[in-house]
């Protein structure tokens, strides 16, 4: 929301400086997000009179001119053909950045002689158009003072600085200048002018009326609209044009500047219609049929939706109603008859209607945040008389559709509320004046219970905490006193629970191990849901904000290889990312889960002077994996491998964990096919984990019993099963943990051998388990009754012996 101090002054009666204007918004919920101020970048330019101008000796078109400055003589070199004695002008000295052209002055020759500064013409300094020579000052202009002062006078409306406030989704009346004159006032920082809304009686019965769809009744509560004969669409006024050319509107005729001008003025957008473009008697409002177009203001074609409020006649819609006008009957130069609309729109509809079209407009911003539902009446006079006065002709009596009588809204208030919610005192006569300085009307029942009437233009007050809100506002956030918390002598019991700090302990763990966090959207292509198993249609998003963004995901690893994708395109070798966020399996209440995933891609680690390169491998993923279960408390001696795992995986290079019959999650390469559609190399691994199905501790304590550590030596033994080839080695392990428990803490298979001395079909298994006594040190017939165990073991669960037995 931009307006100039000036613009403000309208509306506000008060003596204070701009400097304690903008410190005051902010503390009114207010923010100034920039102050443009013009005289700031005139102060180093100076008033100087032109003592002699003479023809520079080795140029046709230049002029070596002396100047008096008030203290000293310089000489400068210009090219403006009006540079003459006795003119008073503009001089930018030597370090001054000039704003139209944007340059600093320096000190130089110019054809061999010396410029000192800079004349400066009026389109240089930003004060005018483009002119052939340079300022020319009044004879009494004070040679010697700063430009500035006298542009402050003589330039006024184009040195009027410009503020801009960021205003939140509550505070649509402040989407105008006199709302934040209304603040302002009520905060003490002067008073709210009056402004003549009366009634305005026209002479005549308007030629066009408005029509609403039974359909759309609800979404128009009230419009109105008055006809205006003989008004002449030429040039604004220069106050008008300027103002809006300060904030960023371009002027274009009278009778749009005025709908421009109104809704910054007021918060009101208008829509000005040709009457004579207006096919029929009736303007109808109603929802748009399918394969309807209309041609709006901005020169583009949209295509209508069913259930988009439009403003037609009998030829067809041509109004996008709360957001932008039509071509067809849009005002011209040569428009003479105009009809006014001024209306209330429903917000979500009109939000709705936006974000389908992808249609921007400054009403549409307006009409979301709710206006004055009293406005089309209210305002009505007023802006009658302004479009008469700058457009001349007559209007009509004005045509009212909808309930012009609003119930007001009352909310029960006692004062004390404030002082239980804040802490502050206010004395309940301080609070009432506020309210009313605001626009609120107060019926006192009794001392501590009020009746308070909302205003028709605050939308966003729902309660007595809402006027608790405006009463702390407008006292001063800054009064509000710093109380410490009470802080009692007890141990503080955890804030989170076990669920809600995993994600916290496997983020620290993952990037602990080398990998970046990644952060991406919920949704995805279609296309890509279904590589991961998704793509069920009650998944689709109503009102994506891509279509390339429609899907909810049912996998956190399809955004990750297409994040990895954009990083391989930017030539980056080596990638490790990971994401804990949410997937969707179906729109049931349970569908919803919390997902761990990782990628790497690459190296391993870089080949250097002690060893060469590796690239990553499935093992990679089974050990980012494993290490996420065991942050979690899982025990991984107790999990499960299987082979059969999802089609997005390789399907001889991956598998998944499981403990008893639930599925942690799977690791492994990524199927090849899955790379190619992301533009991605073969050799990607990745894993995948679903925190849901990881079982909670039962004890109330830590995660895991405190580790105990033997003082005793641990003893390794290495075994050599021969078993058949069909025989996994996670059987193989599992058949030797299980054999001696107590005492086995780690089993590694360390070779695997087929071929000359092993029998055809048979391979040949090594592993090594380290032993670990508890209360004594093994001896050698404790170590021989182990090892006669294991293999008793694993010839009775695998069918293997020991080679070379």
């Amino acid at each position: 929301m931009k307006f100039t101090f000036s613009w403000l002054l309208d509306h506000l009666k008060t003596d204070q400086s701009l400097t304690a204007i903008c410190d005051a918004l902010p503390m009114l919920g207010l923010e100034v997000e920039d102050l443009h101020n013009p005289l700031a970048a005139l102060g180093p330019f100076q008033i100087v009179e032109i003592i002699e101008a003479t023809q520079h000796p080795d140029a046709d078109r230049l002029r070596v001119c002396r100047v008096n400055t008030g203290e000293a003589e310089l000489q400068i070199v210009c090219g403006a053909p009006n540079a003459r004695a006795g003119l008073r002008t503009v001089l930018a000295p030597v370090g001054t950045y000039v704003p139209g052209p944007g340059i600093t002055i320096k000190q130089g020759k110019i054809r061999g002689r010396t410029s000192q500064g800079m004349l400066c013409s009026l389109s240089e300094l930003c004060l005018g158009e483009d002119q052939d020579g340079i300022a020319e000052l009044p004879a009494d202009a004070p040679v010697g003072t700063s430009f500035a002062d006298f542009a402050e006078t003589a330039f006024s409306a184009l040195v009027d600085p410009v503020i801009e406030i960021a205003i939140t989704p509550n505070r649509g009346d402040c989407l105008g200048v006199r709302g934040v004159a209304r603040d302002l006032a009520a905060a003490g920082y002067g008073q709210l002018k009056d402004m003549d809304f009366s009634a305005a009686e026209g002479e005549f019965d308007s030629g066009l009326t408005w029509q609403i769809e039974a359909e759309v009744e609800a979404l128009v509560p009230l419009i109105s609209g008055r006809m205006f004969e003989g008004v002449s669409n030429g040039p604004s006024p220069d106050w008008m044009t300027q103002r809006l050319t300060a904030v960023g509107q371009r002027p274009i005729s009278a009778l749009v500047d005025i709908t421009n001008y109104v809704m910054i003025d007021l918060g009101r957008p208008l829509h000005a219609y040709d009457a004579d473009k207006v096919t029929g008697d009736k303007l109808i409002l109603r929802f748009a049929r399918e394969g309807e177009e209309i041609l709006a203001l901005n020169e583009k074609t949209y295509s209508c939706v069913p259930d988009m409020l439009v403003i037609g006649d009998q030829h067809g819609p041509d109004d996008i109603a709360g957001i932008m006008g039509g071509e067809r009957s849009g005002v011209s130069d040569s428009t003479t008859r105009m009809f006014l609309e001024i209306a209330i729109f429903d917000p979500i509809n009109v939000a709705g209607t936006g974000r389908q079209l992808n249609l921007h407009s400054d009403a549409r911003y307006r009409f979301e945040r709710g206006l004055d539902a009293t406005s089309p009446v209210q305002m009505a006079g007023y802006i009658a008389r302004l479009v008469q006065s700058v457009c001349g002709g007559r209007f009509s009596h004005l045509v009212v559709s909808g309930s012009a009588e609003i119930a007001p809204q009352i909310v029960a208030f006692s004062p004390e509320r404030t002082k239980a919610l804040t802490g502050i005192s206010c004395a309940a006569d301080q609070q009432a004046q506020i309210l009313t300085d605001l626009g609120f009307t107060i019926k006192r029942t009794t001392a501590d219970s009020w009746q308070v009437e909302v205003p028709s233009w605050r939308n966003d007050i729902d309660g007595p905490a809402d006027l608790v809100e405006e009463i702390i506002r407008i006292h001063g956030y800054d009064n509000l006193e710093m109380t410490a918390l009470p802080r009692d002598n007890y141990i503080a019991q955890p804030a989170f629970s076990p669920a809600q700090l995993r994600p916290v302990l496997l983020r620290r763990l993952l990037a602990g191990r080398g990998l970046i966090e990644a952060v991406t959207f919920s949704f995805l292509r279609p296309e890509e849901a279904r590589l991961f198993g998704g793509g069920n249609d009650a998944l689709g998003l109503a009102n994506p904000i891509s279509t390339d963004l429609s899907m909810m995901r049912p996998s956190v690893l399809p955004n990750l290889l297409s994040a990895a994708a954009r990083n391989v395109n930017r030539s980056v070798a080596d990638i490790s990312l990971f994401e804990v966020g949410p997937v969707f399996l179906d729109p049931s209440e349970t569908g919803q889960r919390t997902a761990v995933g990782g990628i790497r891609i690459g190296a391993a680690h870089s080949r250097d002077w002690q060893e060469a390169g590796r690239t990553v491998d499935t093992f990679d993923a089974k050990a980012d994996l494993l290490s996420v279960l065991n942050c979690l408390g899982v025990r991984t001696d107790n999990l499960m491998v299987s082979t059969d795992t999802p089609d997005w995986m390789h399907p001889g290079r991956s598998g998944r964990l499981l403990l008893g019959k639930t599925e942690m999650g799977c690791f492994g390469e990524i199927h090849p096919r899955i790379c190619d559609e992301f533009d991605l190399p073969s050799g990607v691994v990745g894993f995948e984990l679903w925190l849901d199905n990881i079982p909670l501790p039962r004890q109330k304590g830590p995660a895991r019993p405190l580790l105990k550590l033997s003082a005793l030596q641990p003893v390794t033994r290495d075994f050599a099963f021969i078993v058949d080839e069909a025989v996994s080695a996670q059987a193989l392990v599992d058949a030797v943990r299980r054999a001696a428990r107590d005492v086995i803490t780690d089993i590694c298979v360390f070779d695997v051998y087929q071929g000359k001395g092993i029998e055809e079909g048979k391979k040949s298994v090594a592993l090594t388990a380290t032993l670990q006594p508890k209360d004594t040190t093994f001896s050698e017939d404790d170590l021989s009754a182990i090892s006669t165990q294991i293999a008793a073991t694993v010839a009775k669960n695998c069918g293997g012996v020991l080679r070379g037995a």
